[in-house]
C-alpha cells in the first residue's frame, strides 16, 4: 500500500496561499475560528484518516457488504468511523451553533472530506451522507422533525441517504411512481421501489433514514408533483420505541468498485405499513432536494479529486523507485539503470495526473468558497449564489470524468504490476468509475449548463464567471513569465464566448434536440477554460513567491506548480480547437442517425 494519499502541502497552499480561506475569519459569521483552529482540523483529519480509514481500505475492498438475515452487514469499523463522526463534531462540523455545529466554513469542511476521501472513498461516504440528509432537514424541516432526527444523524448514531432514483426513472425523475398517500396531517403511507441506494441499509447504525422523493395521490404530473419525505427505517412509536417501518432491503449490488459502502434496492411500504413525514409544503420536493443534490454534485467531483490525487502519490512514490532503462543519450549498457522518473514520457503521464488532481481541487474549493461568501456577505449574496449555480456541473463532471483518465495513467506508470492488486492503483481505478454516473450523469451535467446555466437571470451567472477569470488575466499580464499564458486564456475565454452565443443562436433557430445534442462536448470545453483559470491562479501565487526568499523545498514546490501550468496549457488547453470546431459544424449526426441504422 501506498504510504501517502494526500499533500499537505499542497492542502496549505491552495487554501491559504490561493484562496485565502483564513480571510473568512473576518465575517461576523465565522469570527470564531482563525487560521490556528484551521491548521488544528486539518491536522486532525489527516490522524483520523491515517490511523481509522486508510488501514482498512483495502479490506473494505476486499470484504464487501452483504445480506444476513434480511440485514446488510457492513465492515465492523464502520460503527467507529460513524461515532467517530459524529462525536468529533465532524458530521455536524458545517451546522449553526443553535443546531450544536461547529459553525465551520464549508471550504474547511470540504479539504477534510478531500483527505478522508483519498484515504479511504468507501469509509468516507457515511458520515457524507448523514450529513446531507441532515443539513436537509435543518434548511426545510420543521421544528419537530428536527427534534427527532438531527442529534442522532449529526451524532453518527442514524444514517442519511437520498432516495431519488427508481428501477425506470434514473435521471429521469418525472416518471417517478413512489407514492403517499394521506393517513394525517402530515403524515403518508409510501408505497413504491428506490434503487442505488448509497448506505441504504447497514448494520453500522442503529436507523437509516432515507430523503425519499415520492408523489402524493392526486399531484400534477411530472416534477411539479414531487414531494419530499423522510421515510426511516426504523420509526418512533408511541411509547418512544423504534420498531419497523416497512422499509426492506431488497438486493445489494455488487459493484465494480466503491464495494465498502452497500448499494441496495428498496422496497417500501410491501406491507401496508411504510410512513413517511413531509418536508416542507407539497409539491416542492424537487426544488428541496436539490439542496443536496447539489451539496452531492461537489462532493463527488471531490471525492473524484481525491481518489486520483491518491493514486497519482502512489504512481510519483512507485516511479521514484523503480529503476529501468537508461536516458536515449546513454547507449552504454553497463551504465546504471534511472529511476524511470528521469523519462520524460513518465515525466509527461505525471504532470497530466498532477493537473487534473490539483487543478480539480482548486476549483472545487473555489466553489466551496463562494458557498461560503454567500453564508458570510449575504449583500453580494446573488453573486456567489449564480457563480456557484454555473461552476457546479463542472465542478462534479471535470473531476469524474478526468479522475478515470489520470488514474489510468497511474496504473500505467506502474506497467504490469499497476495492472494487479498488489498495489492500490488498480483499487483507486475501480473505485472512480462511478463518478461520471452518480448524481447525475455527465450528459445531464451537460445539458444543465448549456440548458439552464449560461442563460440563467439574463445570462448573468455566465457573465460573473467571465468576469472572474478576466480578473485572474489582468494579474498574469503584469508578470513577464505569465503574460503568454494570460493570453492564451483569454483567447480561450472569448472563444468560449464566441461558441455560447453561437449555440444560443441555434436553440432559437433549430431547436432544443440540435441544441443540446453536444451539450457534452460544450461542457467539456468550458471546463478546459475554467481549470485553465484555476492553475493560472495558482501560477500567480507561485511566481510571487519565487520572487521572495524561499527554502529549497518550497522553491521546488512553486516551480512544480509553474510547470504543472505550462503542461495544462500546452496539452490540455488546446484541446478546446477541436471541440470548437465540433460545436460551430452544422452536422448534426447525432440528431440525424436513426435508431433502426443500429444494425448488425
Amino acid at each position: 500500500m501506498a504510504t501517502r494519499f494526500v499533500s499537505d502541502r499542497n492542502i496549505r497552499f491552495t487554501l491559504f496561499e490561493v484562496l485565502a480561506a483564513d480571510s473568512l475569519t473576518t465575517y461576523p459569521y465565522y469570527k470564531a475560528h482563525s487560521r490556528k483552529t484551521f491548521d488544528m482540523i486539518i491536522d486532525a483529519a489527516m490522524k483520523l484518516s491515517k490511523t481509522l480509514m486508510h488501514p482498512i481500505f483495502e479490506e473494505m475492498d476486499r470484504k464487501p457488504p452483504e445480506m444476513i438475515n434480511n440485514e446488510v452487514h457492513v465492515h465492523p469499523h464502520v460503527k467507529k468511523i460513524m461515532r467517530e463522526a459524529g462525536e468529533g463534531g465532524w458530521i455536524a462540523s458545517i451546522f449553526p451553533y443553535d443546531l450544536d455545529g461547529e459553525q465551520l466554513p464549508w471550504i474547511m469542511a470540504g479539504i477534510c472530506s478531500h483527505i478522508f476521501c483519498a484515504s479511504n472513498y468507501s469509509a468516507s461516504v457515511y458520515p457524507e451522507l448523514a450529513r446531507g440528509a441532515a443539513n436537509l432537514i435543518a434548511s426545510f424541516g420543521n421544528e419537530d422533525q428536527k427534534k427527532t432526527y438531527l442529534p442522532n444523524l449529526l451524532n453518527g448514531v442514524w444514517q442519511g441517504t437520498m432516495a431519488l432514483t427508481e428501477p425506470e426513472a434514473g435521471s429521469g425523475l418525472a416518471d417517478i411512481t413512489t407514492m403517499a398517500y394521506p393517513v394525517t396531517d402530515g403524515i403518508y403511507k409510501i408505497k413504491g421501489q428506490k434503487v442505488f441506494i448509497s448506505a441504504g441499509d447497514h448494520n453500522g447504525v442503529d436507523n437509516v433514514v432515507h430523503l425519499m422523493l415520492a408523489k402524493i395521490e392526486g399531484a400534477p404530473a411530472g416534477v411539479k408533483g414531487i414531494s419530499l419525505f423522510i421515510v426511516p427505517k426504523k420509526r418512533i412509536s408511541a411509547d418512544g420505541k423504534l420498531v419497523s417501518n416497512d422499509v426492506a432491503v431488497s438486493q445489494i449490488f455488487h459493484k465494480m468498485g466503491y464495494r465498502g459502502c452497500p448499494i441496495t434496492q428498496l422496497a417500501i411500504g410491501e406491507k401496508n405499513d411504510c410512513m413517511g413525514y413531509l418536508v416542507g409544503e407539497p409539491n416542492k420536493g424537487l426544488f428541496y432536494m436539490f439542496q443536496m443534490m447539489n451539496e452531492s454534485r461537489l462532493g463527488v467531483g471531490l471525492a473524484a479529486t481525491s481518489i486520483a490525487t491518491a493514486a497519482y502519490y502512489a504512481a510519483l512514490e512507485y516511479t521514484k523507485g523503480r529503476r529501468q532503462g537508461r536516458r536515449p543519450d546513454q547507449k552504454d549498457p553497463s551504465t546504471p539503470m534511472i529511476p524511470i522518473i528521469e523519462h520524460s514520457d513518465v515525466k509527461r503521464m505525471l504532470l497530466f495526473q498532477r493537473a487534473v488532481s490539483e487543478g480539480a481541487l482548486s476549483l472545487i474549493m473555489q466553489c466551496f468558497k463562494y458557498a461560503d461568501l454567500k453564508i458570510a456577505d449575504p449583500e453580494n449574496g446573488e453573486k456567489y449564489h449564480l457563480l456557484l449555480e454555473i461552476l457546479t456541473p463542472i465542478a462534479k463532471t471535470y473531476p469524474s470524468e478526468m479522475a478515470c483518465l489520470s488514474v489510468s495513467q497511474s496504473i500505467q506508470c506502474l506497467g504490469g504490476y499497476g495492472y494487479c492488486d498488489d498495489f492500490p492503483v488498480e483499487q483507486h481505478y475501480r473505485d472512480t468509475r462511478i463518478h461520471p454516473i452518480h448524481e447525475g450523469t455527465t450528459g445531464i451535467q451537460g445539458m444543465d449548463i448549456l440548458g439552464r446555466k449560461v442563460t440563467m437571470s439574463n445570462g448573468k451567472a455566465f457573465l460573473l464567471f467571465i468576469d472572474e477569470v478576466n480578473e485572474t488575466i489582468k494579474k498574469a499580464l503584469e508578470k513577464e513569465g505569465l503574460n503568454h499564458l494570460a493570453g492564451e486564456l483569454k483567447a480561450s475565454l472569448e472563444t468560449l464566448e464566441k461558441v455560447t452565443g453561437a449555440l444560443v443562436k441555434i436553440a432559437r433557430e433549430k431547436g432544443p434536440e440540435v441544441f443540446l445534442s453536444d451539450a457534452t462536448l460544450y461542457l467539456e470545453m468550458f471546463s478546459n477554460v475554467t481549470i485553465a483559470w484555476q492553475w493560472l491562479t495558482q501560477a500567480i501565487v507561485a511566481d510571487t513567491a519565487l520572487g521572495k526568499k524561499c527554502s529549497e523545498n518550497d522553491t521546488n514546490f512553486y516551480q512544480g506548480k509553474l510547470h504543472t501550468c505550462r503542461y495544462f496549457f500546452g496539452y490540455e488547453l488546446p484541446k478546446n480547437l477541436g471541440l470548437e470546431k465540433r460545436l460551430l459544424d452544422p452536422d448534426t449526426v447525432t440528431v440525424d442517425m436513426q435508431t433502426k441504422y443500429f444494425t448488425d
